[in-house]
């Protein structure tokens, strides 16, 4: 597929938008109306979803002000010419009084107060209380205020979460002090309720959605301001109540003319920001970051738009801690903490995606979620550094349609399509489709790649308690001579014959890796009542990869002529995963829990249908000559490892205030493991169990701030010989982990948090080398100490950040053939990343944004000898987009000034350049 299929593309999707509802980004929502009486309703939506504003003639507003009428219960209504369904008022709501609670209320004053602060010209208005009381339909907020037709109301959403704020108000007790509410957890599908006095004449209400974005609509009554609030899931679970007593209320004037039309503001937001306040890495369940004594960070939609990503390694150049261990071809291999990654390391929406390496187009990625640490207890088997989890996109529950079109030095070519939506009336059926190509050349002579990603997905609501998801991927690559890195001397060393420039390719132009991935699987979700739930999910996966590469060897004694070598490797890594859990919530008296419970089944084929090896001719790296006759083959084998795992878990989060809380969990894995040498007709076997456990406590002195600890540890087979991926193993003991850790998350505001982590961890049972047999023994240990700083979020507003810092003490404890004390190959001391944008949020320039990073990794050590080191970097990027309804234009510029650095290591003796000074623009349609 080359370039004139590309456009051909293009053309195709060109062809297929039509619009039915006209979406809006959805980064923040807002809607500008100032009228004697209006109305707003925030519809329901997944998060996933992009805004659709159904009235055209407030579709462009940016600053809304919403003031409310000042008739009891009257809905809040403004001119439009669509129209809506009728929207019960609130007189008509019924509310038992049997049920019908106060929550929260703050002291109400006797008289109110005759007069209003002013701050200039604006008048301050007094919320002398606030209460939630629940409807038949979820919960109502009420400010209570003597004044609320003379209070003005901002709203926006963000991810999850419905803001609001009253910029002419403040949260006041009769002595004058302030007021802060919170209610957590009122309502099915609501984390939380806060009212808080942004400043000094600015109230803020946020309603945070557990799933999606909550339903929202304002009331002004006698009492004051009236949100109701009002979940998917609360609606459709409540069930009808009866009044057991009468509710007094006043009867609702009859209007003398019809009133006006309200307009309806649908907000179906897919996430965005910077910031994303949940995640389910860390515990499988849907828990805030806050709660989880351990450190996870989230590199969000919001950041990959941004920097224009569309491979998985410039993504997680954003996490501070995480380094490149080397690459081949498509497939980049990755360190977190010091510690090489295994397979099971690689996650997919939760479930173990090994052998992927880098093939993962982003075109189908929400977000990545990098888990810092060992991930045994919940995910199986796997090496302790951390886990890398893809986060899919999920089908949405309206109309949405983009493409996008990127061209960049290089030859870059690349061309996205996005469809999702509703396939019946009723949106029980939801699908979305999501495919890209990519076509690139290289700064490396020789080298190219192309990439080829279709990924359907189907959401099927079977009832209201049952919902079925059905996915696939398929994944096709090509690249052509990888290159392999260049020697040190010539590169990081002086070379007497010159250096070795940084696009010189010492592979041969014919040499190729092809690779496919295919991906089937099912989410089945089930909810038992509001407070017990079942998941199970299933996939199957084959990653089929065929190389033929020229690989370069040792320099000889002139320093001008590197030996090589040519190999033959395919490579078929079959994978069933099916995965069920049992997720609970009840209490013992006072203290809450949330139980999990998960069984995992799974069966790896890792089989090698041939490998074989020959000499090849050597190579001139400053005058290079291609193509040269290369000698027979002297070494060809044929091997099978097959590994079947079986893991029990369970895990209790127990809230036993609402300000102190516990994480307990252990995990049974055991498995069994044959390797077949077909050439040698041998067969090795090797099976074991372990139990990992895991402990964590989080305690919040204040509702911002949590200061948490942390042990847990991790499990995975010990490996023997490797053979470029085929293992041939032997009967050792697993490897283990484990890591203590403590550390503080705050919400430095609602859009702003930030995670400081001290840790350590030791990985132990590590193969050496015997130095009086040449055989592997397990005597091993490699201990990892650190440091990490994340800050994620909105600074003001426009004004975004993703920042980290770690500082990380790698090395060898215990070894018989490196020497105790050595550093841990391509990990630094410190690394750094900071990336933020603006966007001018208002005037004749509004939609117009910058973005500029700094992303440094300091010295590190070139291999576990520590024979030499590789040079620290600080690479710049930038960008420059512009935004403007449904459209948006971007350039990125990376590696700015052009700095010679060095990205990774190849076998302890070469190293890779990263990429020079590059420019892409892209183009972009929401429809």
């Amino acid at each position: 597929m080359k370039l004139d299929k590309f456009f051909q593309s293009l053309l195709l999707t060109g062809a297929v938008v039509v619009v039915i509802n006209i979406p809006v980004k959805g980064e923040e929502v807002r809607e500008n109306v100032q009228s004697k009486s209006s109305t707003q309703k925030v519809g329901k939506s997944a998060l996933d979803e992009k805004v659709a504003v159904t009235n055209k003639k407030f579709a462009n507003s940016k600053s809304p002000v919403l003031a409310p009428s000042s008739k009891k219960s009257q809905l809040l209504k403004t001119k439009s010419d669509k129209t809506s369904k009728n929207i019960r008022q609130l007189s008509e709501i019924e509310l038992p009084a049997t049920s019908a609670q106060m929550l929260v209320q703050s002291p109400t004053p006797t008289n109110p107060p005759n007069s209003e602060q002013r701050n200039g010209d604006q008048q301050v208005i007094p919320i002398t209380g606030v209460k939630v009381n629940p409807t038949d339909k979820g919960v109502e907020l009420i400010l209570e205020t003597s004044l609320g037709e003379k209070l003005q109301t901002i709203n926006r959403s963000q991810e999850n979460n419905f803001i609001v704020d009253i910029p002419n108000a403040q949260l006041r007790l009769p002595s004058g002090e302030a007021f802060v509410f919170r209610s957590e957890k009122p309502l099915t599908g609501v984390t939380e309720i806060t009212v808080i006095n942004q400043d000094a004449n600015t109230v803020r209400v946020m309603v945070v959605g557990e799933a999606g974005l909550p339903q929202t609509e304002l009331f002004d009554g006698d009492e004051g301001l009236i949100f109701g609030v009002t979940t998917t899931a609360a609606t459709a679970t409540q069930p009808p109540k009866t009044p057991q007593q009468p509710v007094n209320e006043t009867p609702q004037e009859e209007p003398a003319a019809q009133p006006d039309e309200p307009i309806e503001l649908v907000v179906t937001g897919e996430q965005d920001g910077y910031r994303v306040p949940n995640s389910s890495t860390g515990t499988r369940t849907d828990t805030p970051l806050r709660d989880i004594p351990q450190s996870i960070q989230v590199i969000p939609q919001q950041v990959l738009r941004d920097q224009q990503v569309t491979r998985l390694d410039d993504a997680l150049r954003n996490v501070a801690g995480v380094t490149q261990e080397f690459t081949s071809g498509p497939g980049v291999y990755y360190r977190i903490r010091g510690f090489d990654l295994a397979n099971n390391n690689s996650l997919r929406d939760g479930l173990p995606d090994p052998g992927v390496g880098d093939l993962v187009e982003l075109a189908n990625v929400e977000r990545v979620e990098v888990l810092k640490g060992p991930a045994s207890v919940l995910f199986g088997l796997g090496n302790p550094g951390g886990s890398i989890n893809i986060v899919t996109k999920r089908p949405l529950s309206e109309p949405f349609y983009a493409v996008d079109a990127t061209v960049g030095s290089y030859s870059f070519y690349r061309g996205a399509l996005d469809l999702s939506g509703p396939l019946n009336d009723s949106k029980t059926v939801l699908y979305r489709l999501n495919t890209a190509y990519r076509n690139s050349g290289s700064f490396i002579d020789s080298y190219s790649s192309e990439n080829f990603s279709i990924s359907p997905a189907i959401s099927v609501a079977i009832g209201k308690r049952t919902n079925l998801n059905l996915n696939a991927d398929y994944i096709e690559t090509r690249d052509s001579s990888p290159g392999f890195g260049l020697p040190t001397v010539g590169t990081i060393f002086p070379n007497p014959n010159g250096k070795i420039p940084r696009n010189r390719n010492l592979t041969e132009p014919s040499d190729e890796i092809n690779g496919t991935i295919t991906r089937v699987g099912y989410q089945l979700e089930h909810k038992f009542s509001d407070n017990w739930s079942l998941s199970n999910a299933f996939r199957y996966g084959l990653s089929s990869y065929e190389s033929r590469q020229t690989r370069p060897g040792s320099l000889d004694a002139n320093l001008e002529t590197i030996s090589r070598s040519f190999s033959i490797f395919d490579q078929d890594l079959t994978i069933y995963t099916l995965t069920t859990n049992v997720v609970g919530k009840f209490t013992t008296g006072s203290i809450k829990h949330q139980l999990l419970f998960g069984v995992d089944l799974n069966r790896y084929i890792n089989a090698t249908p041939r490998f074989a090896s020959a000499d090849a001719a050597s190579i001139n790296i400053f005058n290079p000559v291609y193509g040269q006759p290369r000698d027979a083959f002297n070494f060809e084998t044929t091997n099978k490892t097959t590994t079947d795992s079986l893991g029990i878990y369970l895990q209790d989060q127990i809230a036993l205030t609402e300000n102190l809380k516990l994480l307990l969990g252990a995990r049974f894995d055991g498995f069994d493991q044959t390797s077949e040498d077909f050439s040698s007709n041998t067969e090795t076997n090797q099976s074991n169990s372990a139990l990992s456990p895991r402990f964590g406590i989080v305690y919040q002195p204040i509702p911002p701030i949590s200061l948490y600890a942390s042990y847990i540890s991790s499990f995975t087979p010990a490996q023997g010989t490797y053979l470029f991926g085929a293992s041939l193993a032997t009967a050792f003991d697993p490897e283990r982990g484990r890591q203590y850790e403590v550390g503080v998350k705050a919400d430095l505001n609602d859009r702003l948090s930030a995670t400081l982590a001290f840790y350590d961890l030791t990985r132990t049972n590590v193969l050496v080398t015997d130095p009086s047999t040449g055989f592997q023994i397990q005597t091993g240990e490699q201990n990892s100490r650190g440091i990490e700083l994340s800050v994620t979020g909105e600074i003001l507003p426009g004004w975004s950040i993703f920042a980290g810092y770690a500082y990380t003490d790698a090395r060898i404890t215990e070894d018989t053939t490196f020497e105790v004390g050595n550093r841990l190959p391509n990990t630094a001391y410190n690394a750094f990343n900071v990336w933020t944008s603006y966007e001018i949020q208002k005037g004749d320039l509004q939609g117009l944004g910058f973005g500029f990073g700094l992303f440094f990794v300091g010295d590190r050590a070139g291999n576990l000898e520590n024979t030499y080191d590789v040079p620290s970097y600080v690479r710049t990027d930038a960008a420059i987009f512009y935004n403007r309804d449904r459209f948006r234009v971007g350039l990125n510029f990376k590696n700015l000034f052009d700095v010679e650095y060095f990205e990774n290591t190849y076998f302890g003796d070469r190293v890779g350049y990263g990429q020079p000074f590059t420019v892409q623009g892209t183009i972009s349609w929401q429809l």
